[in-house]
């Protein structure tokens, strides 16, 4: 097995029906562009009523027809907000959580500390959060998991992982193994991946690799390290 082996991110989902929600974080080939995205999936008709929509420089998830919603509390929230020289992304309201720590002068694993799995037995969905911290002309990056020790909940094991950006490479950290009942969390530590240098090929890879069914929403951010200036792409299964 070679440990060192980085895989295109459409090899790493295609044929898989069900990763859950999804973060991918790493520097493009080129060196230029540090690679942040989030997507997110849904079996249940709650679960597909979202978008994704930006406001204030932030990305949220929101109800596609709001008429529809049946449980806000685990699927409409802030998945992608900026503190200072941060850019935090997650899968749930812990987003808020990190923010408020990083205000007052506190980090990121810290910050999880507080939080757990999401209370969705018997599938106990992991909490899965990114946040890239910027320096002139670079980064580095964290990605953490807080899923169930085991079957019924009753503690949570929390997995912190610290990367230095190494050009070409990222990292894809999901909440599932696959389908199932229950859902299998994801386990090990989070996968290579290979990030290219134009953003609109990263991002047709991994919408297309996306099972078409449960694919929901996709945010991919390429920001520019020599100026901190970013572009992005938007794509919502529901328009």
């Amino acid at each position: 097995m070679n440990v060192y082996e980085t895989k295109d991110i459409a090899s790493l989902v295609r044929g898989n029906p069900y990763v859950g929600r999804g973060i991918v974080i790493g520097k493009s080939e080129n060196g230029k562009y540090a690679c942040t995205a989030y997507f997110i999936m849904g079996r249940s008709a709650n679960s597909r009523n979202r978008v994704f929509a930006e406001r204030d420089g932030a990305l949220f998830t929101e109800p596609f027809d709001a008429s529809k919603v049946e449980d806000p509390s685990l699927i409409i929230y802030a998945a992608l907000r900026q503190v200072g020289e941060r850019l935090i992304v997650t899968n749930g309201d812990q987003t808020e959580t990190i923010c408020h720590a990083l205000r007052a002068g506190g980090t990121f694993s810290g910050a999880l500390t507080s939080r757990a799995f999401e209370p969705d037995g018997p599938n106990f969905t992991p909490r899965i959060s990114g946040m890239l911290t910027f320096v002139p002309g670079n980064f580095s990056y964290e990605m953490s998991i807080l899923k169930s020790a085991d079957e019924t909940g009753s503690a949570c094991c929390r997995f912190t992982f610290s990367y230095p950006s190494v050009a070409g490479v990222g990292h894809f950290l999901h909440t599932y193994i696959t389908d199932g009942k229950p859902l299998p969390s994801f386990c090990g530590e989070p996968e290579r991946t290979v990030i290219p240098d134009d953003i609109d090929v990263f991002t047709d890879a991994l919408w297309n690799a996306l099972d078409e069914e449960n694919r929901i929403s996709l945010y991919v951010r390429y920001t520019d390290l020599t100026d901190g200036t970013f572009t992005r792409r938007l794509i919502n299964k529901n328009q």
